[in-house]
């Protein structure tokens, strides 16, 4: 069972009929009591950095999913928002990320053109479960204005060039997030979803 995190500044219900889509068993989690009984947890999210940890705070779901990700080893997949939250620190409103994921948030440079908006290829730069079916060719949907430093570059697991080479896909141990919408990327997003769903959490 799939636990989507629904809060005010997600977008859960279409990460829902994507699963839907592909017969995979979810529900929304919007309080902590949901968590119980998943298996595999995704955090979807658009807008702000700041509203979406925000909500999270004001829904009592930062310690449950932090016990259940980091101390159960519960599977975790972050989609667009649900990335950069990871990290310690985002530029957007300069907040405090949940620093799962050691590194910090930027903005794009001043010379893009923001937020970047439609679909961006996806290089796959080392092997992972989740991310085996990325190729040169993988074409993946963005709405972003920020991107994702991780400090450590082995937690780089896929880029993207917007002006500059960005971390578009992120992993540490169980942890995998995508700063696109894979649910929106049509079958290259559905097949991440998929492998997602059938993945243990190691690599």
């Amino acid at each position: 069972m799939i636990g989507v995190i629904d809060y005010r500044a997600g977008n859960a219900p279409s990460v829902g009929y994507a699963l839907e889509r592909l017969g995979l068993a979810h529900r929304l989690v919007a309080e902590p009591a949901g968590l119980g009984g998943v298996d595999r947890i995704v955090l979807p999210g658009v807008g702000a950095a700041g509203a979406t940890l925000a909500s999270l705070h004001e829904s009592g779901l930062v310690e449950p999913l932090r016990a259940r990700v980091l101390d159960d080893g519960v599977p975790f997949l972050g989609i667009c928002i649900g990335l950069q939250v990871l990290l310690d620190h985002s530029e957007e409103g300069d907040v405090a990320g949940l620093g799962w994921v050691p590194g910090r948030v930027r903005r794009f440079p001043d010379t893009q053109r923001v937020p970047q908006i439609g679909w961006n290829a996806v290089r796959a730069t080392r092997p992972h479960p989740v991310t085996d079916g990325l190729d040169r060719d993988a074409y993946c949907y963005f709405v972003n204005s920020f991107f994702a430093e991780p400090a450590d570059p082995a937690h780089t697991l896929g880029v993207t060039e917007y002006g500059t080479d960005f971390a578009s896909v992120i992993g540490r141990a169980n942890i995998v997030a995508t700063q696109f919408h894979a649910e929106k990327s049509g079958p290259v997003g559905l097949a991440l979803l998929e492998r997602f769903a059938h993945w243990d959490g190691t690599c």
